[in-house]
Order: C-alpha cells, then structure tokens, then sequence
C-alpha cells in the first residue's frame, strides 16, 4: 500500500533487459529500474529516444519477459507465469504501440481486430462478442455500422489508433501501457487521442503507463513523471512539482530543451543535450548522465546514485540534485 492508502495495482522491482548487439556486446536496454502505479493513477514515462522506454514496457508486458527482476499486477508476479498461465491474466494489462496502422493485421477487416481478444480467449462462446465490440467502438468515437467491416488501410491514423485503443480495452484491463501513442499523428489529432484516453481513465478506473518523448504532452496527462536515461531512472515526482522545480540536471535540460511559442522567451535550447547519447553497449560508469553533465565530480564516476526520496513522493538519483536556486 502506499502512504496515503492507495493501492499499488503495478510494482516493477530491479528490472533488467538485455540482449545481443549486432556490433557484438550486450546491449544494457534496462539496468535495474523500479518504480510503482497506484490504482487510477497515470505514470508519464519520458526520456530521449533509445533510452530504454519501449524496453522497459514489453518487458512489462513479457513480449519477452525480462532477464531478471520483478512485475507483479494487483499482487500477482508476471515474469514467474508462462503460456497459459500469463494468457489468464494477460486481459488484465494491455498495451498501445506507436503506430496504430502496423499494429492491425492489413488483411482482417478492424472489427475483427477488436473481437479478437475475446475469441482467442473463449469468451465468443459465452457472449455476444459482435455486440460488445460495437459498443467498444462507440466507446472510442467511432460509429460501428460506418467503420466495422473496413480494413486498416481504409482508415486515417486516427482512426486505427482509436481502433487499438478500443482492442486493448475490450478485455477490460485495470493497467494500460500507452507506448508513444500519438507521436505520429497530427497535432489536432493527439490533442483527441489524448482526450479519449482521459475520458476512458476515468469511465473505467484505469491505470496508464504513458510513454513519450514530448513533455507538454506528458504534462497535459500525468499525474505523476519518471525520467529515463540510457536504462535507469533518475528522477520521479508528481507532476506539478517536476515542471516547476526539478531535481536532476537531466530532467533540467529536457524541460529547458522544450520549444517556447514566443520567441523572446528563455528556453527552447539545452546545450546538454546538443552531444549524442552515450553508448547502451558501454555505458559510463557511475551515474550514466555524467558525461554529459556539468556538475559532474569525480563521485559521479565511481558511485553510482540511487533513486533517494528529496521531499515527499519526489525521487531523484544524483549525488549532487539542484539546489532550491538552481532550479527553473
């Protein structure tokens, strides 16, 4: 339970993702993350591209299961569950990718798309599974008698993700893992999916991992944030407070980074983030941002920080967080 008595429904513990390089090597996707959701609550999980965000959350999902550590969902570990055992829970925990039109299969029409998590299920042979996909496509926006029987191809990107998102709810999950889900879709239209999905967290109780690289976004959603750096995180604290004061230098630079519509604002720059981001194959010792960092010691190379509590619910991995006037 947490502190104010709300229940965690996902616990993630000292998760490791790793797998073979091309290159040759490892590649270090996922080194030791923990983190937890409570109940109806949505966790925004940011970072730059190949930091370990879409890692982490197949892992979540066993698609594969992780090297090692833990994820249990409303008290039941998913990475001790294998075939049969994972599909009776799988209805409880579904997940949104990035591009709706690669994830529906191009020769099914998308209404069979939606049913099929109840057929595959058995669930065809108790209830009407026609009827309870017509009303999961009205609950997305989409008219059934219009848009059933059409395949994906006939649809906008809008559309198909409503039609993903209309999938993965279908089996009535508690725990959605929205990976990117707007990001390739036109402003206009992810300011809709972003509605739909507060609308249905509402409606249905339910708990959102939200994945993006695009802060205001995460901001307009999340109740609270986690930042990603290179496989770990470095900083998670409400939202409010991650925006207005936050604690380390990387989260710092993502926020500084962001566009300003007026120009004559400051911001819209970080020089930190102007270098590439360090190998996954061999990432740096000690804290994995110091490279990049310009308030790196010498510590900062041998010791590598863990995610310590700096004010209530505000969790920050660095030797040396930003002190109250140094922050923005």
């Amino acid at each position: 339970m947490s502190g104010n008595g709300q229940k965690y429904l996902l616990q993630v513990e000292n998760l490791i993702v790793e797998f073979p390089s091309a290159q040759g090597g490892r590649v270090h996707a996922v080194s030791g993350v923990s983190f937890d959701i409570k109940a109806g609550e949505t966790l925004g999980l940011v970072g730059e591209s190949g930091c370990g965000k879409s890692s982490l959350a197949r892992a979540i999902m066993q698609i594969p299961p992780p090297n090692s550590g833990r994820v249990l969902l409303d008290g039941v570990e998913l990475t001790s569950r294998h075939n049969r055992e994972l599909r009776e829970v799988r209805g409880s925990f579904q997940m949104v990718f990035q591009d709706p039109l690669a994830a529906l299969n191009p020769v099914k029409t998308v209404g069979e798309s939606v049913e099929l998590p109840l057929r595959a299920t058995g669930l065809d042979k108790k209830i009407d599974v026609r009827k309870v996909a017509y009303e999961a496509f009205a609950g997305v926006g989409l008219a059934p008698e219009q848009y059933f029987d059409r395949k994906p191809a006939q649809l906008s990107g809008g559309q198909c993700q409503r039609v993903c998102i209309a999938r993965a709810l279908i089996s009535r999950p508690k725990l959605l893992l929205c990976d990117e889900p707007v990001s390739s879709l036109d402003v206009s239209v992810q300011a809709q999916i972003i509605n739909l999905l507060h609308d249905l967290k509402q409606l249905r109780g339910l708990s959102l991992l939200f994945i993006s690289h695009d802060l205001a976004v995460v901001k307009n959603i999340s109740d609270r944030v986690a930042v990603m750096y290179l496989g770990r995180l470095c900083e998670v604290a409400p939202c409010t407070g991650f925006f207005l004061a936050p604690a380390h230098p990387y989260s710092s630079a993502l926020i500084a980074a962001v566009p300003r519509p007026d120009p004559r604002q400051p911001g819209g720059i970080s020089s930190l983030l102007g270098s590439e981001l360090p190998s996954t194959i061999t990432p740096p010792s000690g804290c994995r941002f110091r490279t990049r960092c310009p308030h790196a010691q010498p510590l900062c190379a041998e010791v590598q920080p863990e995610l310590l509590e700096i004010s209530p619910d505000h969790l920050v991995a660095c030797h040396f967080p930003l002190h109250e006037e140094g922050r923005c």
